[in-house]
């Protein structure tokens, strides 16, 4: 029999504030989620950590690649540019995606970028907050971002995220990156259950409604 794979990635996205944009349950289910990481050496042993999966929890690819990068700002954008790359060579078009990142700033514009895409200007709510030397890798994410059918950022630590011994040490995990690539859908023969607002998930069925709206933002889906 199978093992039944648990949904890490999923179940760190449910219980983690996402920047700027509320957590209706309507919205609030992936497709897909992405954990993503960067670090920073002074001696240029850098990495990036990549974890993608499904929201059953089938796992569609993990990486670990050696980076040497001039900052940890730069290791981040990259990381999530990388991530979001795979993942868009993976999944369908309109899948909805989660992402799962430890760093504030670049959750948050993230974030930006999303509501960006919905309004009649392209403009976030709030204004970007993007490193220079980070500018090449956030046009990439933004691009990313407007082509899944919906993407948002939740911000999780850095002690929870499975993409950080990934990029903190890839030379002792070097081997994930001969797993086989997988183009794997979620286990739905409807590939995507419809919408049901009656049941938020069950980690923010107890919670008021005050607190489905985290960070300084009044955006909501």
């Amino acid at each position: 029999m199978a093992a039944h794979c648990r949904p890490v990635l999923r179940n760190l996205f449910d219980d983690s504030p996402t920047p700027h944009i509320a957590h209706p349950p309507r919205t609030h289910r992936r497709d897909f989620y992405l954990a993503t990481d960067g670090s920073y050496r002074a001696d240029g042993a850098g990495g990036l950590g990549v974890v993608i999966e499904t929201r059953d929890g089938e796992r569609v690819a993990r990486l670990s690649v050696p980076d040497a990068v001039p900052d940890n700002n730069v290791a981040e954008y990259r990381a999530l540019h990388l991530g979001l790359d795979v993942l868009a060579a993976r999944a369908p078009r309109n899948a909805r995606v989660g992402v799962l990142i430890d760093h504030d700033d670049l959750a948050a514009n993230v974030n930006r970028a999303t509501l960006a895409t919905r309004g009649p200007d392209g403009r976030p709510p709030h204004p970007f907050r993007v490193p220079t030397e980070s500018a090449t890798h956030w046009r990439g994410i933004r691009a990313r971002v407007a082509g899944f059918g919906e993407l948002r950022a939740a911000r999780i630590d850095s002690g929870d995220n499975p993409a950080h011994p990934l990029a903190n040490t890839p030379d002792q995990y070097a081997h994930v990156n001969r797993e086989p690539d997988r183009c794997v859908l979620p286990r739905d023969e409807r590939w995507r259950a419809p919408d049901d607002d009656r049941y938020p998930p069950p980690s923010r069925a107890d919670r008021d409604r005050s607190n489905n709206f985290v960070g300084g933002g009044s955006a909501s889906d």
